[in-house]
């Protein structure tokens, strides 16, 4: 276990280990205020001994990033009192916490009931392809009705709020930013092509299609300066379809990921089903992998690590061995491993892991409330 329990420094940051506490989104936030629940819902990781955490999704200050009204916000008085007490207990207990900076996009309404004068924000107006999704058959017809392309204005006014929300979440005391690129979500659906036909300079050909995402990531690193890192989570996958890819090479997943590198990106979190899995034909290099192959820099490999099949088939899942974790983490394809799921089964995880054990994982251990 050396590797996995060795320090590792991005920028200022100073990990103990290589264990990241995954987002999960939790809606325990009424109003978007995160309570004294939430802050010791997480110290509770960081006196586990986890060597960073990274905070469930965090609405950024657009008015339709998040559609939920019990996901927690980056903006507003009383939101960043709460947050400011959750990084003081988290560093009370040792632990290091970046928040993760959160607009849906296209996917405006999956949550809860919304606001139908609030335009969702979708690059070329267009949800997306449905393939393979859990999403109900009343939200997929709902969302199939074209709305309006983004605008030169709006994609201003998002860029400003992810700046807002960056200068917040440093003024709180955060370690780091990180930011929700994944999953279908805004800044992805500018690189998705079903959901980027735009023919200016935000798209077109993948170089194009990458350019916003960048331009976030530029702004978000002009506004917190060369202290902090800036963590960015990818997918291949999407919520409108889990088969979904913006890149089927190599070559064309380093047009991506070398640009936002450029633009200030530190640690890429590459989010998959399996975080184990060979990411292109012909080569065993997982998707994490790739990203530090082709950047040189920090990877994240996150997905089903230590369970045994997909949550949504049972309610327990019993544990899986984490050599895979071990065998990608000492040949230095990977630098960190993101743990989702067994961090809600055990708070105190990555002290579980140094005894060489793996929690089973109970839904019912966090449903309704925070353990």
């Amino acid at each position: 276990m050396s590797t996995l329990f060795s320090p590792l420094r991005v920028r200022s940051l100073e990990l103990p280990n290589r264990i990241v506490m995954s987002p999960m989104t939790r809606q325990h936030s009424p109003g978007g205020v995160p309570g004294a629940d939430v802050a010791a819902y997480y110290r509770r990781r960081a006196a586990g001994g986890t060597g960073l955490i990274v905070t469930e999704g965090v609405a950024i200050d657009h008015p339709s990033a998040v559609d939920s009204p019990a996901v927690p916000r980056l903006h507003g008085d009383a939101a960043l009192a709460g947050w400011r007490h959750v990084v003081d207990e988290v560093h009370a207990a040792g632990g290091r916490i970046v928040p993760q900076l959160w607009h849906v996009g296209p996917l405006w309404g999956a949550m809860a009931d919304v606001d139908p004068d609030v335009v969702p924000m979708r690059p070329s107006g267009l949800w997306g392809r449905p393939g393979v999704t859990v999403y109900p058959q009343d939200y997929l017809d709902a969302s199939a009705t074209p709305t309006a392309a983004m605008t030169d204005a709006d994609l201003d006014a998002v860029v400003a709020a992810y700046v807002r929300s960056a200068r917040n979440a440093v003024a709180a005391g955060f370690d780091g930013i990180a930011i929700h690129a994944g999953h279908g979500y805004l800044l992805d659906a500018f690189l998705w092509a079903e959901t980027n036909r735009r023919d200016d300079q935000w798209g077109g050909d993948l170089e194009r299609r990458t350019r916003f995402p960048a331009a976030v990531v530029r702004a978000i690193r002009r506004e917190i300066g060369d202290e902090l890192p800036i963590f960015y989570r990818f997918s291949q996958h999407k919520q409108q379809d889990f088969g979904a890819r913006v890149a089927d090479t190599p070559e064309e997943l380093g047009v991506i990921l070398r640009a936002l590198a450029d633009a200030g990106v530190d640690v890429f979190d590459a989010s998959c089903r399996r975080f184990d899995q060979p990411a292109f034909d012909g080569s065993p290099l997982t998707l994490a992998g790739w990203a530090k192959e082709l950047t040189g820099a920090i990877s994240m490999a996150v997905g089903s690590v230590g369970l045994t099949k997909p949550t949504r088939e049972d309610r327990v899942v019993e544990s899986a061995p984490i050599d895979n974790v071990h065998r990608l983490l000492d040949s230095g394809e990977i630098d960190l491993i993101a743990i989702g799921r067994l961090h809600l089964a055990d708070p105190a995880l990555a002290s579980t892991l140094r005894r060489g054990a793996v929690p089973a994982f109970d839904r019912a251990v966090h449903e309704g409330r925070l353990h």
